[in-house]
């Protein structure tokens, strides 16, 4: 609300140093987190390859950056403390940025709302210092160091308490600037970093420079931040298209995660959380995985600093590019062909969880009771009960093990070997070269058949069904404008709009496929994804929601009896069909367990 009295001419006033700095501060360091983030970017574009941070009590006591870059001298101090003031651009282009800074606003700003000291050596130069608080800054002064710099902050927001309200606790912000180092070290191999917490006197992160060629560097870097198992279950990503590249790694359906923490995008080195990439990251699992489930992937695209615009944020999380169609093109082709051609491979650590539930409890001590009831069976004991019938059993378990052709008297050399048996009429066995397969029949099915209907319909086309009477939509002419702008792309989903007069839209045609349709509410879901992310796979998953549905009905049921050639026929189908590793929904289709697993499951 408007408190200014109409009566009163306002005055303008030029605001003092300290209070820009300060304003300034507040777009640029949200939190601890965001200081590192700007000083480790800092100690990048020098050409570091060793940073090194401390922190105490989540960095609003103490954050300490040091690195080996190419440092300043006594004179270059003054300035770096000076807003606008910067070595990365020369400001005469401003879409040229190859480094991750270039306002010149974050040693100032952190001046201005903490006690900040600047420890600095060039090569062929005295150390220097200069230290600033809440905005003053005091004399260049001779110092002792090697070369490079090392910035301290002490106190964050000291001239801003009111700031301090709005952190949260230690913890946290401890976690936050992990975080903020690990997504920095991940794009950047060849540099060592290291987190140190100065309250417990422990290192929370390392990671060494790698070494050897850049692909190879970045899967190790990968396998220490992210862990062994996410580049055990990812794919290589390298694709080109239009001068945009995109490489890193794409994880497994079968190895989704429950929130999207594990996903980490790259424009130029510079890490960003961007609408457009995380929905083309979503686009390329669209059919593979379950609702609430994410995706895990690290993904890095590279193009000419002029064909994307980073200066659209403070902070500089988010980018624009300048033709955003062909970046979200080439992440979910790249994303689709890879899963394609993983084929029916599936998550490693499905199979480490199913060990997990199968391995046997530890034995217990002997117990001498009055009353002697029946021993309790262990794990490997009930496993066994399942494969054979042991008089006295109430039920006996429905597996039954199917005589074997003579031409499968050696097919265990193929992926998913050969069928030897199937339980409770819906758990396939099959046994490999060096071990054993378990198939879900219905799932795997499911999968085969639905791939089998896309198939179909991209070769036929989706057929459309022409409404007796046209729904009219009203809308805003601007977003009237926008549906009509992709109608082209509706039709060939089998969603035929035409305009209306003003801002209104008419519906003609609907996919055949879809009963009863609410086209209204369906290209108001599409406007928002536009609005928001820039495109919209909508349509295509309502379509692909039908083709699941009729696959899962089609498809084998559990509980149906199959014979030995028919489950053959469904291993060797899966081991053709790309994404027959895991179901509709995103769940395994199959598990394998090694010889060496199951022997250390008896004791052997």
């Amino acid at each position: 609300m408007n408190t200014h009295d109409p009566k009163m001419r306002p005055v303008i006033r030029q605001l003092d140093e300290a209070a820009a700095n300060r304003i300034a501060a507040g777009e640029v360091v949200e939190r601890p987190a965001s200081a590192v983030k700007e000083l480790v970017e800092n100690a990048l574009d020098a050409g570091a390859t060793r940073v090194e941070v401390a922190i105490a009590k989540g960095g609003k006591a103490l954050i300490r950056v040091g690195d080996d870059g190419c440092g300043m001298t006594a004179e270059d101090l003054p300035l770096a403390l000076a807003r606008h003031a910067t070595s990365k651009i020369d400001g005469s282009d401003l879409l040229d940025i190859r480094s991750f800074g270039f306002r010149g606003e974050a040693l100032p700003s952190l001046g201005a709302v903490g006690r900040l000291v600047i420890t600095s050596r060039a090569a062929g130069f005295e150390a220097a210092q200069i230290a600033v608080a809440g905005g003053r800054i005091g004399p260049v002064r001779p110092a002792a160091g090697n070369r490079g710099t090392v910035v301290e902050l002490r106190d964050l927001f000291f001239a801003t308490p009111a700031r301090l309200k709005f952190l949260r606790s230690d913890r946290a912000e401890t976690q936050a600037v992990a975080e903020v180092i690990r997504r920095l070290a991940m794009a950047e191999p060849y540099v060592g970093f290291t987190l140190t917490d100065e309250d417990e006197g422990r290192v929370l992160f390392r990671a060494d420079a790698e070494q050897g060629e850049l692909f190879g560097a970045l899967q190790t870097r990968l396998s220490r931040v992210m862990g062994r198992d996410f580049i055990d279950n990812a794919l290589a990503l390298d694709a080109t298209r239009d001068g945009i590249t995109l490489t890193g790694f794409a994880a497994l359906p079968t190895y989704s995660r429950g929130a999207a923490v594990a996903q980490h995008l790259y424009v130029n080195g510079r890490p960003v959380r961007d609408k457009l990439l995380t929905g083309a990251l979503r686009a390329g699992y669209m059919d593979v995985l379950a609702s609430g489930r994410h995706p895990a992937a690290v993904l890095f695209l590279t193009c000419d600093p002029h064909e994307v615009d980073v200066n659209v944020h403070p902070a500089k999380a988010e980018v624009r590019f300048r033709e955003p169609d062909i970046a979200r093109g080439l992440v979910v082709s790249a994303l689709r062909h890879a899963l394609a051609g993983a084929g029916h491979r599936v998550s490693s650590t499905v199979a480490t969880a199913a060990l997990g539930v199968a391995r046997p409890e530890p034995a217990l001590p002997r117990a001498y009771q009055a009353s002697y009831g029946p021993a309790r069976p262990s794990a490997p004991a009930i496993a066994a009960s399942l494969a054979f019938q042991a008089p006295g059993f109430a039920e006996a378990p429905t597996a039954r093990v199917e005589p074997q052709p003579e031409a499968l008297s050696e097919p265990t050399e193929a992926p998913l070997g050969a069928a030897r048996a199937q339980l409770h009429e819906n758990w396939i066995i099959a046994q490999t070269a060096d071990g054993i397969v378990i198939v879900d029949q219905h799932a795997a099915h499911e999968r085969l058949v639905y791939e089998r209907l896309k198939a179909q319909l991209d070769a036929k086309g989706i057929a459309s069904q022409a409404l007796l009477i046209p729904e009219i939509v009203e809308l805003s002419e601007a977003d009237a404008h926008r549906i009509l702008a992709i109608a082209g792309e509706l039709a060939a989903l089998g969603l035929v709009i035409e305009p209306f007069g003003g801002g209104a839209v008419a519906v003609r045609e609907v996919p055949a496929l879809i009963q009863r349709l609410n086209a209204a509410a369906l290209i108001r879901d599409i406007l928002d994804d536009l609005a928001d992310q820039g495109a919209s796979d909508r349509l295509r998953a309502r379509v692909d929601a039908v083709l699941s549905s009729m696959a899962c009905h089609g498809s084998v049921r559990s509980g149906r009896r199959m014979s030995a050639d028919e489950m053959n026929a469904l291993l060797r189908e899966m081991e053709r069909v790309p994404k027959s590793g895991q179901c509709n929904h995103g769940r395994p289709t199959w598990i394998e367990l090694k010889l060496a697993d199951i022997e250390r499951l008896f004791g052997r």
